[in-house]
């Protein structure tokens, strides 16, 4: 479900550049900036990559066991888990396209003004598995941002994290089956 999310944020982006840049190549890729021994991801320069830098439980929309009725018996699912997704979205351009860096992390976040809840509805390419994208600017201080680039492993680079909340994992495995107890009915007519 988080890659879902991930690839449905970058086809937005890849296909709103393609109309205002005219452009014939994709410039998002879902992508770590950095491989695990160090080396910088191989298909990501000169692009705007988006990746996860967190996921936290969204506690507030937690929902409750669900039950369904099936003839004399109750069908117990699990709950649905809601989570918050932090996801940067970095221009990884080098050298002279600074200025191309600061065009595509800009033309992102217009869009994402414009657009900051993304549903099946205005997003018909989006997995049925997702009912809604709501994206929020997170404000770091200067502090924080310097923290959260030296656990990247990397050097700043001009970008910017969103909150994207109500991703929801909603399992369909069931969990238990109980009887309906019910209370019984007198009988009538036997005196």
């Amino acid at each position: 479900m988080i890659n879902l999310a991930l690839q449905t944020l970058a086809a937005q982006l890849n296909q709103h550049f393609r109309r205002v840049y005219d452009l014939t190549e994709d410039m998002v890729a879902v992508s770590n900036l950095l491989e695990m021994d160090g080396n910088v991801a191989p298909n990501i320069n000169n692009r705007l990559v988006v990746y996860l830098t967190n996921i936290e439980k969204d506690s507030v929309s937690a929902r409750t066991n669900s039950a369904q009725e099936f003839g004399e018996r109750t069908v117990q699912r699990s709950t649905a888990l809601s989570f918050n997704l932090y996801v940067m979205m970095t221009a990884n351009f080098s050298g002279n396209n600074y200025a191309e860096a600061l065009k595509f992390l800009s033309g992102s976040i217009s869009y994402f003004q414009r657009h900051p809840v993304l549903t099946r509805q205005t997003t018909p390419d989006m997995d049925s598995r997702i009912e809604k994208l709501v994206l929020d600017i997170e404000n770091l201080s200067i502090q924080d941002m310097s923290n959260l680039w030296s656990s990247l492993g990397g050097k700043y680079m001009p970008s910017i994290l969103y909150r994207i909340r109500m991703v929801t994992f909603d399992s369909d495995e069931m969990t238990g089956r109980q009887p309906i107890v019910t209370t019984p009915k007198p009988l009538v007519g036997n005196d």
